[in-house]
């Protein structure tokens, strides 16, 4: 894809966008240096294929209207207006504090090699019985990956373990 009038917008995926304007990658880093995994050629192949730029956003932590906006600049593109989702301060459910993890999965080995842990995810969280959950350890938020699991039915909270650890707790609504 060569075509340089991508128009850039929260429902561009980062693979698209780095194809395009390959310039762009510094910028990302800079916005939000969790982005500096996307100089992996694996994870490159993987998770930009199937990561927008909203969902680049929770994960790297940072408004989309900035990041858009910020990525529009760069290539000469008028700002828009971008509405921001309302995720701060949401409080721990009740059914984390008083559920039982029955699976855990701490994805960073796997992410950092280039595997992406849907597949293994969504493949696990069908064999939850009421009140288990499943919790999945990533080194940032996995925006695509929450989306895919709450279209199944799933309910889930992320909440940040340390600057490169989020846990994704998961159980059948």
């Amino acid at each position: 894809m060569t075509n340089k009038n991508l128009d850039i917008t929260p429902k561009t995926l980062v693979g698209d966008l780095l194809n395009v304007y390959p310039e762009l990658e510094d910028i990302l880093i800079e916005i939000a240096p969790v982005f500096k995994k996307l100089k992996n050629p694996v994870l490159r192949k993987t998770i930009a294929k199937v990561t927008n730029l909203k969902q680049a956003s929770v994960v790297g932590n940072v408004s989309v209207a900035d990041l858009i906006n910020q990525l529009r600049r760069a290539v000469n593109q008028n700002e828009i207006e971008v509405a921001e989702n309302k995720t701060d301060n949401v409080q721990r459910p009740d059914w984390v504090k008083n559920g039982k993890v029955s699976i855990e999965y701490d994805a960073t080995i796997d992410l950092e090699s280039g595997i992406h842990p849907a597949g293994k995810v969504t493949k696990e969280i069908l064999h939850l019985n009421e009140n288990e959950i499943y919790s999945l350890t990533t080194p940032f938020i996995p925006a695509p990956l929450i989306k895919i699991i709450e279209e199944k039915g799933f309910d889930s909270y992320t909440e940040k373990q340390s600057e490169s650890t989020y846990v994704t707790y998961i159980k059948k609504k």
